[in-house]
């Protein structure tokens, strides 16, 4: 096994010319500072937010192998109106992977640092498609004995959000929510915090398969907007759980209109006097994802107390400041095997990711087709 000095990583690269490039390179591994450790990588997950760099909006349907079995090469075409959007990232090859977990191999000198040496660590910090990552160790978090890279690989992203998003109702004074593409790994734990904290949540799923899914973990209110009662069924779980924010990962198309339509619908419900303004209740939907990348498209028919807007996830953590992220922290660790247990169906090697029957797989972002890296599994 490598000392871990340099090792491969994953890079995507766009070129003004249009063309998306993705390599393995071999890469000094720097070594550790006096609070930094070396950590050898073994799990790493491929989130929405990961494809988001790895691919954009690439025709991969198209995309064309060369290189070596070890060292694959992936090209394909990006379209030119997408090319103006990611001016700030044309040909600079860019390391790939928010999160993911390892153990320590080598550390800095202080003994904070050294306190972490042979440990199983959850990391944060970007290019983590890599054998090898030198971190400050306030981007490690220590994970209990017995706990595997594969357990924490995912403790970052999907847990913090799912926390961030009730924690977000709470302090925008919301006290029910309702969250879209519900049946997805964070859409689960979304659904344990809300059962085990006592939110309502109301769930939008795109099939019967998803909806069955969230039945069997004891969601309460579960929707289909395929349904054609779907506006019916999604105003009577509004008006069940009295909520008002919604969180939605769609982006484009008209669900985030339809929300706010039925949300004014069920705030009236109960009105006791009529106002050509519409409530006075605000109404807000936050969009963190972009499965759909049309344009947003909203009816009127919700009033003027209304908001639409973007929410992610590390805006949100500097907002708060490190006290509160830290207790958010502190939960997800507490709770890394039950309420933010992560499930994936294929584990792969940096060379397996550029395989494009794999690409064909993770790039669907579809439902229970989660993918993991363990970039030091052998080919």
């Amino acid at each position: 096994m490598s000392d871990g000095k340099s090792g491969l990583q994953l890079r995507s690269l766009l070129k003004k010319n249009g063309e998306l490039e993705l390599s393995l390179v071999n890469v000094p591994t720097p070594e550790p500072g006096p609070d930094e450790v070396v950590v050898r990588v073994e799990a790493t997950p491929i989130n929405p937010s990961d494809l988001g760099l790895l691919i954009g909006p690439a025709d991969m349907s198209a995309a064309k192998v060369s290189g070596t079995r070890e060292l694959p090469v992936v090209t394909a075409r990006v379209p030119e109106a997408a090319l103006g959007a990611l001016a700030a990232r044309l040909d600079e090859s860019m390391p790939v992977g928010n999160e993911g977990a390892g153990v320590v191999i080598r550390t800095g000198s202080s003994d904070a640092a050294k306190a972490l040496m042979g440990k199983t660590v959850a990391m944060i910090g970007g290019a983590m498609y890599a054998q090898y990552r030198t971190l400050r160790i306030g981007e490690c978090l220590p994970l209990p004995e017995g706990t595997t890279p594969a357990d924490g690989a995912s403790c970052f992203v999907n847990p913090l959000t799912a926390l961030g998003m009730t924690e977000t109702m709470r302090r925008e004074g919301h006290k029910a929510l309702v969250h879209t593409a519900a049946a997805s790994n964070l859409g689960r734990m979304l659904n344990k915090i809300c059962l085990k904290d006592g939110i309502g949540l109301v769930n939008i799923v795109r099939n019967k398969e998803q909806a069955d899914i969230l039945h069997k973990i004891g969601a309460k209110h579960v929707v289909d907007s395929t349904a054609p009662s779907f506006m019916d069924d999604l105003t009577n779980a509004l008006v069940e759980t009295g909520a008002t924010i919604a969180f939605d990962a769609i982006g484009g198309g008209k669900l985030a209109g339809q929300i706010l339509v039925a949300m004014e619908t069920a705030i009236n419900r109960s009105a006791k006097a009529y106002s050509r303004y519409g409530s006075n209740v605000h109404k807000q939907v936050y969009v963190y994802g972009s499965l759909d990348t049309r344009e947003i498209t909203l009816p009127r028919g919700f009033g003027m107390a209304w908001g639409v807007g973007g929410w992610l996830l590390f805006p949100f953590l500097m907002k708060i400041g490190p006290e509160a992220g830290n207790k958010l922290r502190q939960r997800v660790v507490a709770e890394l095997k039950t309420t933010f247990a992560s499930h994936y169906t294929k584990v792969v090697s940096l060379q397996e990711v550029l395989q494009p029957d794999n690409i064909a797989v993770y790039n669907k972002r579809a439902t229970g087709e989660k993918f993991l890296i363990n970039p030091n599994k052998a080919m």
